[in-house]
């Protein structure tokens, strides 16, 4: 099997209207059972480099919904990929294995991994300088790594974890 390889690439204005589009489709077909629908990971951080992978996070209320939810969200291409260690979110794919275009994760509203994902996010956005040394750490390991992408995942953590811990003092 190939190992799919890490590429990224400069911010793209047209990830804003494609998670836009995915959002509209997945409301479409599963609105009346999330409590709320963001654009979270690189793709949604103007300026950020980026694996381009449009990521969203779909809030509910309890996460054990997420059974009825597979086959309508294989109606829009979207492949639930049971992941055991993932034990607080469900994740969806869709595109092919290492060629994906989008990532879904449900989780629980106002949970842990909601909450970190969005302080993530947000705290990207308010201070670039931050976002512009996740993009030269993103930059360097992508080439260190860049025919193992769980490696390079790894790698990012350290960051990652900091940045999270950041966006919990400014609440």
């Amino acid at each position: 099997m190939i190992k799919p390889t890490v590429y990224l690439m400069d911010y793209q204005s047209r990830w804003k209207e494609q998670f836009k589009l995915e959002r509209d489709n997945i409301l479409n077909v599963i609105g009346d059972k999330i409590a709320a629908i963001e654009h979270i990971g690189s793709t949604s951080i103007e300026g950020l480099k980026a694996k381009p992978i449009i990521d969203i996070m779909v809030g509910v209320k309890d996460l054990s919904i997420t059974e009825n939810l597979i086959s309508p969200l294989s109606e829009i291409d979207f492949e639930y990929i049971p992941k055991p260690e993932l034990t607080d979110r469900r994740f969806f794919r869709k595109g092919e294995w290492g060629k994906g275009t989008c990532h879904l994760h449900i989780c629980e509203i106002h949970s842990t991994e909601w909450s970190e994902k969005i302080g993530f996010r947000n705290y990207l956005r308010k201070h670039p300088k931050m976002a512009e040394n996740y993009t030269l750490l993103k930059s360097e390991l992508a080439t260190k790594y860049k025919y193992d992408r769980q490696t390079y995942t790894q790698k990012k953590e350290p960051f990652i974890k900091n940045i999270i811990e950041l966006a919990k003092g400014e609440r």
